[in-house]
């Protein structure tokens, strides 16, 4: 493929809803540009973008994949983005990246939560949309239905460029409105199509279309608009109603809609004739970074002899390195030219650099800015980390990537698993900037934390394909507490004296509860109280040390005991036999007892949930969160049809809240929550914990 200045080069996602058929339409445009000599198949796994073996299996696209053709002596780098909602990382990776979106609707579904998502994050990045009707050769497919659905779901701005020529099983080509006529066949190749006139029975809805059309595009400057009411429809151009079009997006006036079918390549070239149209080429789209030489804030050009400015957006794990996907904004990027990491502040060098076409990878000498490509094995470089000149670094506005809405508890299989899990989540983490990983305080477990369920059930399939690591994913525990709302004293005796060298230790505690208190960073108070020295002060760091241990094996669950203050209030010791381990032994031995009859409760995790979700399903929100026991604390309306409702909900009631919210809301919910507060355990939700606790003792 030859280079191309950045005022030709087009970067374009193509987004959408799990099913929409993303990746067969990135074949079909493939096709039409002979970047390829036949279409791919996603159920025979023949796919350019799709080919990772986890793609393969289930049929659907799991990461991002770039691959660009040539059209009309122009690069058009296509990325081919998951639908799936548990894959949201690389939807916004992508969106980062390219100056036009391509928003596929599936004809006989609709507007779909991946849909509604899609245009969400373009308008937030202010990337300019293109929807395409996809699939309009299906039975049941409604090409209008859908218009209208975008104009009340996303935006009332939505207008077809084209009308279906024929649907569903007549479907046999397009019909242009700036034109006015019908092309019935397509000769992708060289562009050229077809023409005639526009059936009879679809002219009248060919010029309601047509004139609403040519309305928008007269309306969007002074000039077009006198000579379109002075001359009429025909006055004006096909370049004056370009600029017209042009404009209008512009303006947000006018947001295209296409149609056509990926699998029998009806409408593509028209597609690839709109990008040119209205996504505007990598040359104009801006980018700001930080110069960290001076502090400020600098614009980025698409200039290949300016400073270095590249964003590495995305990284795939491999177990002979690192493939780094990266834009160049700024600069031109030379094998082996000496680069530095404006994250870490250390140098990188691309030895290799690559064009990439899905899997395959076409080796260059540079690429410029505009441009994307791939390189390899780099040290330190991660997700979202930028490569610029070491004498000027600058530093790219990084990508906001999803927090994680699932944790869970990652078990291996055996101890060789063991021994690589660390290693392999790293890689993983590397490849997935959603993935978090942690480790539970009180059992020691590794959580992983991510999307959702499927997200992480995908995760370990991958850590056993790429790094030989078996895995399970299982729920995490509940990270109860215990503490006491009572005072009590208690006394024990500790006395061996049969065999070997004696033991004796008495001691008697009081144990009280304290205030919680978040900052609190010691669950323990401990004081000496003892009067007239009946205990000598070198065992009281055994009796501490044995309460320590009791507080953290619990009483009620097994869980730590927190906020309490014990007292050693009296004792006794013996001048041969008391011994430090005695002094422990009976220290543990009186806080359990005292605990018992100091009123023990256990505490639960609470959290707060801000849930987005459309207006029609906030009241079904409430009703649920009452029946996790939750507490509603507001709503409030957040605009476009949407309510955000606050909650503060037990753990242990929304560990798969977000799989809930999804069914509840048909995907189209989403949530954060963050820690608050522990609080009392129910007093019948406490006794099914006591006696699931003693029931798991007697099994082990």
């Amino acid at each position: 493929m030859r280079e191309y200045e950045p005022e030709r080069i087009y970067n374009v996602g193509i987004f959408g809803h799990v099913g929409s058929g993303k990746t067969t339409l990135t074949e079909a445009m493939l096709y039409a540009a002979r970047a390829i000599p036949r279409p791919g198949r996603v159920e025979d796994g023949t796919t350019t973008s799709d080919y990772d073996p986890d793609e393969h299996r289930r049929q659907m696209s799991i990461h991002l994949s770039v691959t660009p053709l040539e059209w009309k002596e122009r690069k058009i780098n296509l990325i081919d983005v998951p639908g799936y909602a548990d894959f949201a990382g690389d939807m916004v990776a992508a969106m980062h990246v390219v100056d036009g979106a391509i928003i596929v609707v599936d004809a006989t579904a609709g507007v779909e939560v991946g849909t509604e998502q899609a245009w969400q994050l373009a308008r937030a990045a202010g990337v300019n949309v293109i929807f395409f009707v996809n699939k309009c050769d299906r039975e049941n497919a409604n090409f209008l239905r859908c218009v209208d659905q975008i104009r009340e779901l996303l935006d009332e701005a939505a207008t077809p460029l084209y009308l279906p020529l024929g649907i569903a099983r007549s479907f046999r080509g397009l019909i242009s409105l700036r034109q006015g006529l019908a092309y019935p066949t397509a000769q992708a190749h060289d562009g050229s199509f077809g023409e005639e006139h526009v059936p009879s029975e679809q002219d009248a809805e060919m010029h309601a279309w047509r004139t609403a059309l040519l309305d928008k595009i007269a309306a969007t400057s002074d000039d077009l608009i006198e000579k379109y009411l002075e001359h009429g429809e025909d006055a004006l151009s096909p370049e004056e109603r370009l600029r017209g079009l042009q404009l209008g997006i512009a303006q947000h006036t006018i947001v295209p809609v296409l149609c056509g079918s990926g699998l029998d390549v009806t409408g593509i070239a028209q597609l690839l004739k709109a990008i040119i149209e209205v996504v505007p080429p990598a040359a104009q789209r801006t980018r700001h970074a930080t110069d960290l030489n001076t502090g400020t804030t600098v614009e980025l050009t698409a200039d290949r002899a300016a400073p270095l400015a590249v964003l590495v957006f995305k990284s795939l794990a491999d177990p002979y390195g690192k493939i780094s996907f990266f834009r160049v904004y700024q600069g031109t990027l030379h094998t082996n030219n000496g680069t530095r990491n404006a994250r870490t502040g250390k140098d990188e060098r691309c030895a290799h650099l690559y064009i990439p076409h899905g899997k395959e990878l076409e080796s260059v000498e540079h690429i410029g800015a505009g441009d994307i490509g791939v390189t390899t094995k780099l040290i330190d470089t991660l997700t979202n980390d930028t490569l610029c000149a070491p004498e000027q670094p600058l530093q790219i506005t990084p990508i906001q990537f999803p927090q994680p809405s699932f944790t869970a508890v990652v078990k291996p299989h055996g101890r060789s698993d063991l021994d690589k899990l660390s290693s392999a989540l790293q890689r993983m983490i590397e490849e997935d900037p959603t993935l978090h990983t942690s480790r539970d305080d009180v059992t020691g477990e590794t959580l992983l934390s991510g999307l959702g369920e499927s997200h992480l059930a995908i995760v370990a399939e991958r850590m056993k394909r790429k790094f030989d690591t078996s895995v399970d994913i299982e729920l995490a525990r509940i990270p109860y507490r215990e503490t006491i709302r009572g005072s009590a004293e208690a006394s024990y005796r500790h006395k061996k004296q049969s065999g070997g060298a004696g033991q004796f230790a008495d001691v008697t505690l009081r144990v009280e509860p304290l205030p919680p208190d978040p900052s609190r960073t010691d669950p323990l108070e401990f004081i000496n109280a003892i009067v007239g020295g009946v205990i000598s002060k070198g065992f009281m760091p055994a009796i501490e040390k044995g309460i320590r241990e009791a507080m953290a094996e619990g009483v009620l669950v097994g869980s730590p005991i927190v906020d309490v203050r014990v007292s050693v209030i009296d004792g006794k010791e013996h001048p041969v036999d008391s011994k430090e381990i005695a002094f422990k032994i009976a220290g543990a031995q009186a806080f359990k007892i005292a605990v018992q009859q100091a009123m023990p409760v256990i505490l639960e995790p609470y959290y707060t949930l801000e849930i987005d979700v459309p207006d029609q399903y906030a009241g079904d929100v409430m009703s649920d969160i009452s029946t996790r026991r939750g507490r509603v604390l507001g709503m409030l309306p957040s605009g476009a049809g949407r309510t955000v409702v606050t909650a503060q909900v037990p753990l242990a009631e929304c560990q798969r809240y977000d799989t809930d919210l999804r069914a509840m809301t048909h995907g189209r919910g989403s949530f954060t929550m963050r820690f608050e507060s522990y609080e009392d355990v129910p007093t019948h939700i406490a006794q099914q914990l006591i006696a699931a606790h003693q029931q798991e003792l007697q099994t082990v």
